[in-house]
This record gives structure tokens, C-alpha cells and sequence, in this order.
């Protein structure tokens, strides 16, 4: 197959977008399109005219026309099979096939075509993945754009932190009568720099405006040192900038009952707080046959007051899967083999304060089907009108609790909404993306199984792949850390502990 050019035109032959594989002059491509019309015989249902030298292959759009122009060597039955998928691309670009609609996304239609076809010669793209590339979705812009925001969050808890350490000390000197010290001229010459580069915008909560009580004002030296020292001056003016900012500075002298009113409910957090997190990669065959399937996991502790530094966490693995095990290299390795206990090398040592310290991962990779948590099987059958499409699920890991479950099923473009018949859960279907999304709030063992049934036109291939999303409070490998210990002795540390298990892909291609 070579193919010359890909073009939209009218029906008398003026051309609206074009896109020429090979080396061609505009005069060229303008000449074989306006001698399009004249060429069709309209008494015969053809697909295709010829002449000596071309070959145009076309699809009527409503008032326009797709049209292929090949060489008359070319394969007519691959040219059929371009000319379809150049006909179901438009649609996705253009909300109606009128000529002003073409003109408006001409550039999106060129891209799209050069995935579909390079140096005369298609390429073996689908509809779905024109879409992806097209898209230029960059998973490492998302891991920077996250990453700056991170960042930004922490610029702007330290900033409040100097705030009130500076308040601190600035009601400390007045009470004591001593200079205000200026910790190394952080004050308001050093604060106009970071402010200038990140805007605070999360506003700390605000009590009742409490009444200060100023200082008794002494006649003594120290008394005129405080009141004419510049770095008070410097304090102050730090203070008000945040002020100015939309930075609410509780005042420390207030008593703590009153600030507790203002604050919202306290989050279950413990001094010592644990995170478990799982996540899947799944790839599976339409006709059955697992491809891939790989489950990371990792436990995170944080450790937020020193007096629980030095402690040590007792593992429970219950697990018969044959994952493999991997602890942090200063975490004791024999400690953990012997006794399933994670401790560090040196007891003296303690976890590092206010940071997220993973101390254990593993990994389970295999074929097994027994193993998948979630099957999603899926029979399109042809009929006179389209296809009949049933899909079922079934939970096989039965101690999970999967939630927010959406399997998105992809479908025709512009053949209107599929027609859904018995359905378990809700439907949205979305006609910009052309995908038909299953929503099921819950699966567990009571709610084990369920089927969706809907007929659209199209073929058995256009329904894959089928993507699943879930999340669940349980994982699915069976680890748990049971119980927290002082280094020291026997006693039991308080910790609490989070759960999450969720999808990085699970695709039935």
C-alpha cells in the first residue's frame, strides 16, 4: 500500500484538509480533488473511482467527503481498512462534520492522520491508542508538577513555624526585659525574599481576637533598649508582613482551652503513625490467560515526638502468595528473619523525627489466575444491528473490600449511546472519550458478582482494552503490624496505622 494523500473535501471537489504522504505540489493535490466529483459514476454504489494514474478510495461525511488518494498497485482491501479508521477519527475531533467545524480542528486532524499513516505506509495503531498519543498525557510532568507542590506546602509550614518561634521569643524578652534576639537577621529584609516567591494562601485557624494585655512599660535601660532596638523592629515588621499576607499569628500567651474551641476536630493521628500502601499492575487476555500481574507494597512509619524514637514494630505475615520480603538496609536484618520484628541496627539510634521512613517493602509477581483479586470477563457477540456485549465481574479474593469501582469499557464513536439492558450498579457514558464507564460503590463478598448487558453498533475488537480502577482500606497481601515496643522494655507504644490498596493498571487487552 502507498498512500499519496489523505484529504476532506466537498462534494465539488474543494478541499478543506489535507495531509500529502509523499512529495506532491498544492497544485497537484488541488487538481486530483477538484477532478474528484467528476469522476464518480453516481448510477453504481463504488467506494472507489480510477483513473491512470490514481486510485481515490472515499467515504461520504454527511455534505463532505473523506477521500484516499493511492497508487493503482495499491492493496484495495487495506485501503478500505485506512479509510474506515480515517472516517471513525474525525468524529472524535469534530462535534459535527460540517466544513467550518474541519476547518476549526484542521491541526488535530493532521496530527491524528500522521499517527495513522508515515511515508505513505500505515501504521498498526487502533482508535484508543491515536487517542493516547495525541494526548501527549507526560507521567513525569505529573511527578514534577506534584513534586513543586510538595515543596510549596513545606515552604509555607516553616514559614509559620519562624512566625511563631519569633512571636516566642519577642513575648519572652518583653516579660524578661532582655534584648530581643533577631536569630541571625531572619527579620523582614530576609522575609521579602521567600515571600516574593511563594504566596501563602492556606490560612491558619483563626480564634477569638483575644485581648493582649500590653507589657508594663519600665523606665529602667533595658526597658529603652527593648523599645529602640531594630531587631524588634525587625520582629515586628516580620509579624505584620505575615499579617498582611492573610497570615493569622495566634498569639502563645493565650490559653489553650480557647484556641481548642477554634480548632477543628483533631484527626486520629498518634505520635507514631504507620501507613500500609499496596498498589496493582495487572494485564490480562480478552480470551482468559493472565499476562502479568505485579503487587508492590511498603509500610511507612513516622515518628512525630523524640520520647518514641527508640521502638520497635512487630510484624504479623500471614501471607501464602510467595511475595518477597525487603527491609530498609538500617533496619536489623536478623532481627526481622528470626523473630518478624523491624528494629534498627544500632538500638541506641532512634527513627528519624517528623519524616516518612519506609522500613519494609515487598514484591509479588506471577501468572497464577487464582490470584487475581478482581476477573472481568467480557463476550461481544455480533448481531443484525450491531453487538450485543455482556460483561461480568467476579471478586475471587474475598477478604477485600473494593470501592469506588469504575470498569471502563471503550465504545464506537458516532454511533449515539449504547442501549443498556440488566445492569448491576450505574452507568455513565461519556461521548467525548468514547467510553462507556461501569460504577459499582462497593465490592465484597456479599456483593461478590454482577453483570452489565448493553448493544451498540460496532465489532467484538472495539469494546477492548477494559480498564479497572478500585480502591480498598485492606490490602491485599496479608501483612499487618500488630503491636509497637519501646527498644527498652516490654511496655507498648500507642500507634495508629492507615490502609490503602489501589491500581496503578489493570487492563484486559
Amino acid at each position: 500500500m502507498v498512500l499519496l494523500a489523505a484529504a476532506v473535501c466537498t462534494k465539488a471537489g474543494k478541499a478543506i484538509v489535507s495531509r500529502q504522504f509523499v512529495e506532491m505540489t498544492r497544485t497537484r493535490i488541488e487538481g486530483l480533488l477538484a477532478a474528484f466529483p467528476k469522476l464518480m459514476n453516481t448510477g453504481k454504489q463504488h467506494t472507489f473511482v480510477e483513473t491512470d494514474s490514481v486510485r481515490y478510495v472515499y467515504q461520504p461525511l454527511e455534505k463532505l467527503y473523506m477521500v484516499l488518494i493511492t497508487t493503482k498497485n495499491s492493496n484495495i482491501l487495506e485501503d478500505l481498512e485506512t479509510l474506515r479508521l480515517f472516517s471513525r477519527v474525525i468524529p472524535e475531533y469534530c462535534r459535527v462534520l460540517e466544513e467550518s467545524e474541519i476547518s476549526e480542528h484542521c491541526f488535530d486532524l493532521i496530527f491524528a492522520f500522521d499517527e495513522i499513516v508515515a511515508l505513505g505506509y500505515r501504521e498498526n495503531v487502533n482508535l484508543a491508542q491515536i487517542r493516547t498519543f495525541t494526548e501527549m498525557d507526560s507521567h513525569e510532568e505529573k511527578v514534577f508538577r506534584a513534586v513543586r507542590e510538595t515543596q510549596e506546602r513545606e515552604a509555607k509550614a516553616e514559614m509559620r513555624r519562624k512566625a511563631k518561634e519569633l512571636q516566642q521569643a519577642r513575648r519572652d524578652a518583653e516579660r524578661s526585659g532582655k534584648k530581643v534576639p533577631g536569630f541571625g537577621g531572619f527579620g523582614s529584609a530576609g522575609m521579602s525574599s521567600v515571600s516574593s516567591g511563594s504566596i501563602i494562601t492556606d490560612n491558619m485557624v483563626e480564634p477569638e481576637k483575644p485581648k493582649i494585655t500590653p507589657a508594663p512599660v519600665r523606665s529602667s535601660g533595658p526597658s529603652r533598649a527593648l523599645k529602640l532596638g531594630a531587631k524588634g523592629k525587625e520582629v515586628d515588621n516580620f509579624v505584620d508582613q505575615l499579617k498582611s499576607e492573610g497570615e493569622t499569628i495566634i498569639p502563645t500567651g493565650k490559653r489553650g482551652s480557647d484556641v481548642s474551641k477554634a480548632l477543628p476536630p483533631p484527626v486520629n493521628v498518634e505520635s507514631v503513625h504507620l501507613r500500609v500502601e499496596e498498589k496493582i499492575s495487572l494485564s490480562c487476555g480478552r480470551d482468559g490467560g493472565l499476562q502479568n500481574m505485579e503487587v508492590l507494597g511498603m509500610v511507612t512509619l513516622r515518628v512525630s515526638d523524640d520520647k518514641n524514637g527508640r521502638i520497635r514494630l512487630v510484624v504479623i505475615n500471614n501471607d501464602t502468595k510467595g511475595l518477597q520480603l525487603q527491609t530498609h538496609p538500617n533496619v536489623d536484618k536478623k532481627l526481622f528473619t528470626s523473630e518478624s520484628v523491624i528494629g534498627l541496627k544500632n538500638p541506641e539510634k532512634s527513627f528519624p523525627l517528623n519524616n516518612d521512613v519506609g522500613v519494609l517493602k515487598w514484591r509479588l509477581q506471577t501468572t497464577d489466575e487464582a490470584l487475581i483479586p478482581l476477573t472481568i470477563n467480557c463476550w461481544p457477540s455480533e448481531s443484525g444491528s450491531g453487538c450485543d456485549v455482556n460483561i461480568e465481574y467476579e471478586l475471587q479474593e474475598e477478604s477485600l473490600e473494593l470501592n469506588d469501582v469504575v470498569i471502563s469499557i471503550p465504545v464506537p464513536s458516532g454511533v449515539g449511546a449504547p442501549v443498556i439492558g440488566d445492569l448491576d450498579g450505574e452507568y455513565k457514558h461519556d461521548s467525548r472519550r468514547n467510553l462507556l464507564e461501569w460504577c459499582l460503590p462497593v465490592i465484597d463478598a456479599n456483593n461478590k458478582t454482577g453483570s452489565l448487558e448493553f448493544s451498540v453498533a460496532g465489532q467484538p475488537n472495539d469494546f477492548f482494552p477494559i480498564s479497572v480502577t478500585f480502591v480498598s482500606k485492606r490490602n491485599y497481601c496479608d501483612i499487618q503490624v500488630t503491636k509497637v515496643n519501646y527498644v527498652d522494655g516490654d511496655g507498648a507504644v500507642r500507634f495508629s496505622s492507615e490502609t490503602s490498596f489501589v491500581v496503578d493498571k489493570y487492563i484486559i487487552e
